[in-house]
């Protein structure tokens, strides 16, 4: 059976590939065959929408965002110093943290050694603002402009303490790599609202501290078991956003387009030939990539943005790869129906040298996360628009290395770390959740990584238990078999 294929094809050949060439040799009949495709983990995917490339019957319900942005604060921003007032804390500083506090709970390996685990109260202020009143830090004055736009959550937690696996748990629904990223789930289901840009784009940005910055893998937005036209497409802060884009030098637009369709002519042949459906996602990210010559040049092009839109976002905006350009790179994304746009700002795993790192980082952030929210705002798109904040777990109550009255560490805190959320479908001026004293333990209102995820795709129309893909035998879903909508952010 295998006589007339080449080494490296009967190599790479899918179990689908498999039956289809061999039904003849070994008898098992079409009808055997067709059952076989059909509940096969390799498939072809549910019916799909001709208009957006969606699946058909999604969204479940009508949906109050069109799509999201989510601000990725890679490393876990300290939520004692950004968003949980503990002001009895500073009574307490260098007291040992009583053991019925941390009941036992797993450290990391970091300060597991240590012989004391003094508590560290922030050394910055805090004040209320807005009508809701919600207690925000001097370290994001910009924030208090937005706390009525906005809901605090308090109580977010996750079991993951390591950052690769929190940051994959927050991004896939699983700790370990190889599910399908979020962005990747909401494009199979949803599709694009623009046929010329990607459907998940993805933006990163280096830290403002000084410390090292966290590694990021490309798996994080990628798609998994799912095809992969639904994987995110990375642009780049320097020459050409998407690699290979441009024409080489010397060749036409026109001879392009020759060379596509003859390119497509032969792939539409190997795909009849061996089955494999990455043939023609191939072909369509080779279509994708010629009409995204037009559209991204006129995407980068800040040229026609008013002199008022850079001073909103801050003096960065100018400067591509900052944070601050890639939140108006984001809003320039979401007013092209953009369906997913996820940033990653590296630099918050504040181990040591924390207030002065966090303030550092915070100058990077405040004024451009909050720029966002108003921008979309003042378009009047930040209704269809949902915006996430936040890391992928908190810091430690007590001081990770040596404790001052000016300096200190923390450590990876999985059990509560604060996070925001604002635009469609979400409760405006709002805080929700309650830490103990020590910022340590929730004592009201948990929110889980998969609750967060199912509250996502909420506002977005979807029912999370049915956003499923079937593969090698079971069915999947980002919430896996977990997760339920956090009703008192829903609007």
């Amino acid at each position: 059976m295998t006589d007339s294929l080449t080494p490296e094809i009967s190599a790479a050949m899918t179990r689908r590939q498999f039956f289809r060439r061999s039904t003849a040799g070994i008898a098992l009949g079409i009808p055997a065959l067709a059952t076989l495709l059909a509940t096969d983990g390799f498939a072809a995917d549910t019916a799909t929408n001709a208009k957006n490339g969606g699946l058909v019957g999604l969204p479940h319900f009508p949906p109050k965002a069109r799509r999201v942005i989510f601000l990725h604060q890679s490393g876990a921003p300290s939520q004692m110093e950004l968003f949980d007032y503990k002001p009895n804390l500073v009574k307490l500083q260098g007291a040992e943290l009583p053991d019925s506090v941390r009941m036992g709970q797993r450290i990391t390996g970091m300060t597991s050694g240590q012989s004391s685990f003094p508590v560290a109260p922030s050394i910055f202020k805090f004040g209320q603002y807005g009508r809701s009143g919600a207690w925000i830090s001097e370290l994001l004055p910009y924030h208090t402009k937005i706390v009525d736009d906005i809901t605090i959550i308090k109580s977010a937690y996750t079991e993951a303490i390591n950052h690769d696996p929190a940051i994959t748990f927050v991004q896939t629904g699983f700790q370990q790599p190889g599910r399908p990223s979020m962005g990747a789930w909401i494009s199979y289901g949803l599709g694009s609202e623009n046929q010329n840009l990607p459907a998940f784009v993805v933006l990163v940005s280096q830290a403002n501290a000084l410390n090292p910055d966290q590694p990021l893998f490309s798996r994080l937005w990628g798609s998994g078991f799912l095809s992969s036209r639904y994987q995110g497409v990375k642009f780049r802060s320097s020459g050409d956003p998407v690699l290979y884009l441009s024409n080489p030098p010397g060749v036409l637009s026109a001879t392009r387009r020759r060379m596509l369709d003859s390119i497509a002519k032969l792939n539409r042949l190997l795909a009849e030939k061996y089955g494999d459906p990455e043939i023609d996602t191939r072909v369509a990210q080779y279509e994708m990539a010629y009409r995204m010559q037009t559209s991204v040049p006129d995407l980068m092009d800040l040229s026609k943005e008013p002199e008022s839109t850079f001073e909103l976002y801050g003096p960065d905006s100018r400067k591509p790869g900052t944070y601050a350009a890639n939140c108006l790179l984001a809003r320039r994304l979401a007013e092209r129906g953009v369906r997913f746009i996820q940033l990653y700002h590296r630099g918050w795993d504040q181990h040591n040298d924390l207030p002065r790192d966090i303030a550092l980082q915070c100058k990077g952030v405040d004024q451009p996360s909050a720029a966002l929210v108003l921008d979309l705002k003042q378009r009047g798109m930040l209704d269809e628009t949902l915006v996430v904040w936040g890391g992928e777990f908190g810091r430690t109550v007590y001081c990770q290395g040596k404790l001052t009255g000016t300096n200190y560490g923390r450590d990876h805190h999985p059990r509560c770390f604060s996070m925001w959320m604002a635009g469609g479908g979400i409760q405006r001026g709002l805080t929700i959740g309650k830490t103990d004293d020590y910022s340590y333990n929730i004592l009201e209102d948990a929110v889980h990584v998969h609750d967060l995820q199912a509250t996502i795709l909420h506002c977005l129309g979807i029912d999370h238990l049915r956003l499923t893909y079937k593969f090698q035998g079971r069915y999947f879903r980002l919430t896996d078999v977990a997760g339920n909508v956090v009703k008192k952010v829903v609007a």
